[in-house]
């Protein structure tokens, strides 16, 4: 199975260094757990969502594996846990968030954890959309039929001044 995961960081690492290097030593540490980097795109700088004041480095990578998406999950959990992330507050620093964004199998929901794909902010986050439409710009949403550049060509539209934006969709509403 494919898998496209995003990658980010926005806080030093004491072997690691600054965000950027912080992204390419968990691509090397992804591919070192068994699993196959298809491709990697280069590494965008973006603002902060949310409470944190530092700016974060963004990438993504296709990586392909058996493991089916609990269980890949996990082992991107504990990843973050080996370079040092911390749960706490949402959208707060943090050393490495890995998250996946879609499969090659399409949608997939659990709450034991919790897991969506593809990931239900994906549509709105520039700083994934940029570097994926990179590397995966044919992908497509299984929820909208969008491929990945056009969600990407989407979200780069300059807004409208003076116009509220449209209601989301329940699938796309902004989750903790």
């Amino acid at each position: 199975m494919l898998y496209l995961i995003a990658l980010g960081s926005n806080q030093r690492h004491q072997q690691f260094g600054a965000p950027r290097a912080i992204i390419a030593a968990a691509g090397q540490r992804l591919a070192g757990q068994g699993l196959t980097m298809v491709e990697t795109s280069g590494t965008v700088a973006s603002r902060p969502v949310g409470p944190s004041q530092r700016s974060y480095a963004n990438g993504v990578a296709i990586v392909e594996t058996t493991l089916p998406p609990p269980a890949l999950l996990a082992l991107l959990k504990r990843i973050e846990s080996e370079f040092g992330r911390r749960r706490g507050q949402a959208w707060s620093r943090r050393v490495l968030d890995l998250d996946i964004i879609l499969w090659s199998g399409g949608t997939f929901a659990s709450d034991q954890p919790a897991l969506t794909i593809p990931h239900p902010l994906m549509r709105e986050r520039s700083f994934v959309l940029r570097p994926a439409a990179e590397i995966a710009g044919d992908w497509r949403d299984p929820l909208t039929g969008r491929t990945i550049a056009q969600l990407d060509a989407r979200n780069r539209r300059p807004r409208k001044q003076g116009k509220k934006a449209p209601k989301p969709l329940d699938h796309e509403t902004k989750r903790p």
